[in-house]
């Protein structure tokens, strides 16, 4: 049996969320693990250095693992902690999921200084977002606005909207809650209609697949029902071939000993959107997911998705 360390490194982005995230997770190790050093070796990655271009130009969301990733690989950190929505949907060979965390909200928060809710911009307003998934869904919504880029951490994004260059924004409500700014959040863009992102809410925790005892460690950190959800969510998007550069959206939900998920693939040009919805065995998260995505792909998904 592998010996449990007395000390963990994690590595982590350096944006106040990423910092937050993984205090979050840092305090929990050291409530479940007395006398275990929990060290977080915070890092820059190229998805946070390069913020003049959208993210599907210049590689998509997994810019923000490879850093955190090599660290790992060369001794520096033993784990890393991530948005569950920012890591592909498959990880490189001796890297995995070790643990997902009891999910937070996971939907979208509609976030505007002079109007309460998406119904309420004046045609031609200004929105700001990168996400081609949310574009999708505002296009969908509301064809008569403007949709404009919008990149860098979430102070940023909101010191932009203060600043007057948009009318409104859309962002994470989990994101907004965990660093204080949940009165930001004017009106929740939800389900039915609204879609979140796969995994949305959710904090994974990633480490090397054959390194026992730091799985050891974080196995207790695990919320089932999060993983299983998620598991579903990112099994859709795979067999989707979704990233960051094509509007995949997926929620799921546990009804009992039943995961009822629901999947969106969207055209950010056009607002076109396509939905399917299915349930099953909740022990089998991935066959619910594979049975949305084909739901999908026959509805002509993969003409959106470029296939």
């Amino acid at each position: 049996m592998a010996r449990i360390p007395d000390r963990l490194r994690i590595a982590t982005r350096k944006s106040a969320l990423a910092l937050w995230q993984t205090e979050h997770v840092a305090a929990r190790l050291r409530a479940l693990h007395p006398g275990l050093a929990v060290e977080l070796v915070p890092m820059s990655t190229q998805g946070d250095r390069v913020l003049d271009r959208p993210l599907a130009a210049i590689g998509g969301k997994g810019l923000f693992l490879k850093e955190l990733e090599l660290a790992m690989l060369d001794g520096r950190a033993d784990c890393a902690v991530h948005s569950l929505k920012d890591v592909p949907m498959l990880l490189d060979g001796p890297f995995a999921i070790a643990a997902v965390l009891e999910r937070a909200d996971p939907f979208d928060a509609f976030v505007a200084n002079r109007f309460a809710a998406l119904e309420q911009l004046p045609a031609g307003a200004r929105v700001g977002t990168s996400s081609l998934r949310r574009q999708a869904q505002l296009r969908a919504a509301r064809p008569d606005l403007q949709l404009t880029d919008l990149r860098g951490n979430v102070n940023t994004r909101l010191a932009r909207l203060d600043a007057g260059d948009y009318d409104a924004i859309v962002l994470a409500c989990a994101g907004l809650a965990r660093l204080g700014f949940e009165d930001r959040i004017r009106s929740r863009l939800a389900m039915p209609e609204w879609v979140p992102a796969v995994a949305q809410g959710a904090i994974g925790i990633e480490s090397r697949a054959d390194d026992a005892a730091v799985r050891t460690l974080l196995e207790p950190l695990q919320h089932d029902p999060t993983r299983r959800c998620t598991d579903a969510e990112r099994a859709m998007n795979r067999r989707l071939h979704g990233s960051c550069q094509v509007p995949v959206a997926g929620h799921a939900v546990l009804e009992g000993d039943a995961l009822a998920l629901t999947g969106l693939v969207g055209d950010a040009g056009t607002g076109q959107l396509l939905r399917a919805h299915a349930s099953g065995d909740a022990r089998d998260p991935e066959a619910v997911g594979l049975a949305v995505a084909e739901r999908l792909l026959a509805q002509g998904a993969g003409a959106l998705l470029g296939h």
